[in-house]
């Protein structure tokens, strides 16, 4: 079957490429509400997104591509991240993929998922937001830069990676290079729809020199 995507809607083309890009990594990202846009405000806003990916090793960039709420208004994460602010990229694993999607839920501009789930938090010395706990891996970020394009416009916000934060559990050192064991992360992927995977068998073919 070949599918010629003109004439074809946004959110018909969203659906065939979230159904065959697969899996995709979750980005939980927890970012710091605007006081002034929301006087009386929680302090996080926790949301997943699975437009997400490292672009760059030097500067150590990843990309989030956020797309509008459903009335067409900028999603949270878009207004909280503008350049120069902090970040959180967290890492969620399997057995958080209820809190996951439970926290993609709309919610007004101040509320919190995190107070709302009962999600646990973890401080971090010498950085300014925490980051999820029981998560293997979190990245600590700070926005590089914004661009928005496309006729159903994504905002990508580019975050420069600072620190990594990873469970020492999934640590080990090969050959005098830091190994990071992936079954330990064990960490949730994104499909199509409402679906979701775990890593499943996990399997080595060495690369030709």
């Amino acid at each position: 079957m070949i599918i010629n995507l003109d004439g074809m809607s946004s959110s018909a083309i969203y659906h065939l490429m979230t159904q065959t890009i697969i899996p995709r990594p979750i980005a939980w990202v927890l970012s710091e509400n605007d006081r002034d846009k929301a006087p009386i405000s929680d302090d996080y806003n926790l949301a997943p997104f699975s437009y997400f990916n490292a672009v760059c090793s030097d500067p150590p960039l990843c990309m989030l591509s956020v797309g509008k709420n459903a009335g067409g208004a900028s999603k949270d994460t878009a207004v909280n991240l503008t350049q120069g602010k902090y970040c959180v990229i967290n890492i969620p694993n399997a057995e958080q993929a209820a809190l996951v999607t439970a926290s993609a839920a709309t919610v007004d501009y101040g509320n919190s998922e995190i107070d709302i789930n009962d999600i646990a938090l973890k401080e971090q010395n010498d950085w300014p937001l925490p980051f999820v706990a029981n998560c293997g891996a979190a990245f600590l970020c700070r926005v590089h830069s914004t661009q928005t394009l496309g006729n159903a416009p994504q905002q990508l916000i580019f975050v420069e990676i600072v620190d990594i934060y990873i469970d020492d559990a999934a640590v080990s050192e090969v050959k005098g290079r830091l190994h990071v064991d992936a079954k330990v992360l064990n960490p949730l992927a994104r499909l199509g729809a409402n679906q979701y995977a775990n890593l499943g068998d996990v399997f080595t073919l060495a690369r030709p020199k």
